[in-house]
């Protein structure tokens, strides 16, 4: 009995690691363009579905793909109508994991994992290091299946097993229920889907479980995998909860819908099986085993996954106002306190770096919404000479500096785990943007103290000196509206026009800085006043620089 629970728990174990390696590895090869596909989405929910279930079909793994759309849409690059349309398609895609291993490919195994190894330990360049895990993972995925079968094996012949498999038979409504519960509970706790569908697999050949049993587990797989979106979407925005709670909804009803017909499902796939595959009955027993039982079990989650797809996407926007009216929106407290608080990261996603690079971005964008934010309320108060009202700066300074230390140690654990070349050059360039913008947010302190220094004074600045002052603080608005904007879209391009503002700003702090000589010679201006200009510019060409960095950063220059 410890043979069979050793090498049935071993074969699981290895199953499981197996996916999370080859998974991992098919993220890290295909990881940034993923993302980047998914972040274009359109409106259009049939191209959403067919991108979700390519994008799954690639990396294997439903869950990554709705987890990284629920932080898509709490970081507000998609929105939550997008995500459903993807979420649909994700479900088809994973489906594609179950047909893999329904292919009968055990013998190579052992060759698969060999070339892993050697790629990931002998060749050295990182990129074969990401394909050797691909390899190894698709090694160990069907090296475990075949141990977790040699270990269902000799249950069969034991009574007490036999009799309580006996019990998973979807004869009834009250059996169906049964199984559907199995699967839902078992993809719980092992958080992968094809976890449960590779032991179904190996429990159906042994004949532990027939058909019918085995599709009713895979229907509450299919219910048990939604946790996974439900717990990233925690302490997240009112839409990357209503994306999780679509998800849920989608596939509790479509399994709801099958129950209502399973005998005509069931019969459904045996014809198809059996017609376009020219194969035996999913029953057929060679050598004590049931060979072809996988394949039907295949195509059962993939027909579900797909008829439910096809459904959904006829009545999405009733599945979009049920999710809306499960997830009420809650008010937002004010402002300040709002920027307080991080808000887009979440340290759940750190081994995930596809969606904690995602997350960092739109973190730094409300970094840089509150630098435009401070910057404004410096800048006007130089008219309205308001020093209650120009005291805000300290607060909003306070939070600038709150925040980029926050993404900055997010962005260094996220670096510290396996990252692609490209995401670890991406992780640099954020971290770039975020320092950046914090020492804008202190050339706008330097501005904000000079000008109460003129109003604690009583000092003013002549006609030409607000003349000039007005012009380049306009210029620094436009920049550091540039390199907002820039951030949130990833604009490749943004340097043509940076360079132009950049130079513009530099000109004008020396020409302004003449001025103000020509000035002081005619009697136009006094000193103080004067000499308070000219810091000023200096701070106004700095945040310039700033700005300049952080487009050179967004342009991935730097």
């Amino acid at each position: 009995m410890k043979m069979i629970i050793f090498q049935s728990l071993g074969g699981l174990g290895l199953f499981l690691f197996g996916m999370k390696i080859m998974s991992e590895g098919l993220q890290k090869v295909a990881g940034n363009k993923m993302r980047r596909i998914l972040g274009v989405v359109s409106n259009n929910r049939f191209v959403g579905c067919g991108v979700g279930a390519v994008v799954t079909s690639i990396v294997q793994s439903s869950s990554a793909t709705t987890v990284m759309l629920v932080s898509f849409v709490d970081a507000g690059l998609m929105t939550f109508v997008q995500a459903i349309g993807v979420i649909l398609g994700a479900n088809v895609g994973t489906t594609v994991t179950a047909q893999l291993i329904a292919f009968n490919i055990t013998s190579y195994s052992l060759p698969a994992i060999a070339l892993g190894v050697l790629l990931k330990f002998f060749v050295g360049r990182k990129k074969w290091v990401y394909v050797g895990d691909i390899f190894l993972g698709f090694g160990l995925v069907f090296f475990g299946l075949a141990t977790m079968k040699a270990g269902f094996a000799p249950l069969k012949s034991h009574p007490t097993f036999v009799s309580t498999f006996i019990r998973f038979n979807a004869d009834d409504v009250s059996g169906i229920l049964l199984c559907i519960m199995a699967g839902t509970i078992l993809t719980m706790i092992l958080q992968s889907s094809s976890a449960t569908v590779g032991i179904t697999m190996a429990l159906a050949s042994q004949g532990l479980l027939n058909f019918e049993a085995s599709a009713a587990i895979i229907l509450g797989d299919n219910i048990g995998t939604t946790i996974t979106a439900e717990l990233a979407s925690i302490g997240a925005s009112v839409n990357a909860h209503r994306t999780a709670r679509a998800h849920t909804l989608f596939n509790v009803i479509g399994v709801v819908n099958v129950i209502i017909f399973f005998p005509y499902f069931l019969k459904l796939v045996v014809w198809g099986t059996s017609t376009m595959m020219d194969i035996g009955p999913p029953e057929l027993l060679v050598d004590g085993q049931r060979p072809n039982i996988a394949r039907y079990i295949a195509n059962a989650h993939t027909g579900f996954n797909l008829v439910n797809a096809l459904f959904f996407l006829m009545v999405l926007p009733y599945l979009v106002k049920a999710a809306i009216w499960l997830t009420p929106h809650k008010e937002k407290e004010a402002d300040l306190d709002e920027l307080r608080h991080i808000k887009y990261i979440d340290t759940k996603y750190i081994n995930t770096p596809s969606s904690a690079i995602v997350q960092a971005r739109a973190e730094i964008v409300r970094m840089g919404e509150a630098v435009q934010l401070m910057y404004n309320d410096v800048i006007h108060s130089m008219k309205n000479r308001k020093l209650d009202e120009l005291s805000k700066w300290r607060q909003r300074e306070d939070i600038i500096d709150s925040l980029q230390k926050e993404i900055t140690q997010f962005l260094i654990k996220v670096m510290q785990k396996r990252v692609s070349p490209e995401e670890s050059k991406e992780i640099a360039s954020l971290m770039r943007m975020a320092n950046n913008l914090e020492r804008a947010g202190d050339g706008v302190e330097n501005i904000a103290e000079l000008i109460e220094e003129l109003i604690e004074q009583g000092l003013h600045l002549s006609e030409g000196g607000m003349h000039d002052y007005e012009l380049i603080s306009t210029e620094v608005e436009k920049f550091l509206n540039l390199i907002v904007a820039g951030v949130q879209k990833e604009d490749q391009d943004i340097m043509i026009q940076a360079q132009k503002l950049e130079d513009e700003i530099d000109r004008m702090r020396e020409d302004m800085r003449g001025n103000y000589i020509m000035r002081l010679q005619s009697g136009l201006c006094t000193v103080d006043p004067g000499l308070i200009l000219v810091d000023m510019l200096t701070s106004f060409e700095k945040i310039g620089d700033f700005c300049y960095n952080v487009a050179q950063a967004v342009a991935g220059l730097k």
